[in-house]
């Protein structure tokens, strides 16, 4: 049932991003109500899906299984950086406002309740998943895409310490041909994860990131080219050469 209701609100949230700018970041703008640290809210909704998933994983019978705590590394592995790394190397005085954080705490629980039982109660991973295709391939996109998206978030920092502050145009790597290669790295993340568990809580992970994340990037991208005339016009806002 848990899993219908995050496929729910995938559809939900890319109808609603699609006519609504989320206001937090390079979009933040007044009308949003009250609003907190950028720091702040990030390492509290985010923790949320790292804390969670420890309690409810470690609640299941499965939680001592090799496969099982292959799993539980990968998913922390995001988690661990999205909420106690990215957010200390935000710069300071940045702000979101509360409903942005109350929004992804309600949603980090749901995803994470759900992720966590799948792994460390409902899902059978003999040993010998971990040389099934779908288990190696799985870990490959979700390295590959890990790495992606932290490559990206390390770009546009060292942009700002170079560049001064504000924003800039990025260059190099992949962002040759997309705007927002952190939100292809998430994709493609998640994609590995849901490869790698096989399960429908891992199909609706992925289906929600990409309609989060997608209204996201050709938000970003629409953004980047009405800022800067000379944006590249080639370059695409997610997927490169399509969209």
């Amino acid at each position: 049932m848990l899993v219908f209701l995050e496929f729910a609100l995938a559809v939900v949230t890319f109808v609603a991003l699609r006519f609504i700018t989320a206001p937090y970041g390079r979009h933040l703008r007044e009308g949003w109500g009250v609003t907190v640290p950028a720091r702040a809210g990030w390492l509290v909704m985010e923790s949320v899906s790292s804390l969670l998933f420890v309690v409810v994983f470690w609640s299941g019978p499965r939680r001592t299984d090799l496969v099982a705590l292959v799993l539980f590394a990968m998913w922390q592995s995001h988690y661990l950086y999205r909420a106690f790394v990215y957010p200390f190397l935000l710069r300071g005085g940045r702000r979101m406002p509360v409903v942005v954080v109350l929004l992804a705490i309600a949603f980090n629980v749901l995803n994470a309740s759900i992720n966590a039982y799948w792994i460390g109660t409902l899902g059978q991973y003999p040993v010998g998943w971990l040389a099934d295709p779908r288990f190696l391939i799985g870990v490959a996109l979700f390295a590959s895409g890990l790495t992606l998206h932290v490559w990206a978030d390390r770009k546009l920092r060292r942009l700002r310490a170079s560049a001064g502050d504000g924003y800039h145009i990025p260059y190099g790597g992949a962002y040759r041909w997309v705007s927002c290669p952190n939100y292809l790295g998430e994709i493609v993340e998640w994609t590995g994860w849901a490869l790698a568990t096989w399960s429908p809580a891992g199909l609706a992970f992925v289906v929600y990131t990409v309609a989060n994340l997608a209204p996201r990037a050709i938000d970003h991208h629409a953004w980047y080219h009405q800022r800067f005339p000379e944006y590249p016009a080639k370059r695409r806002a997610l997927i490169p050469y399509v969209i």
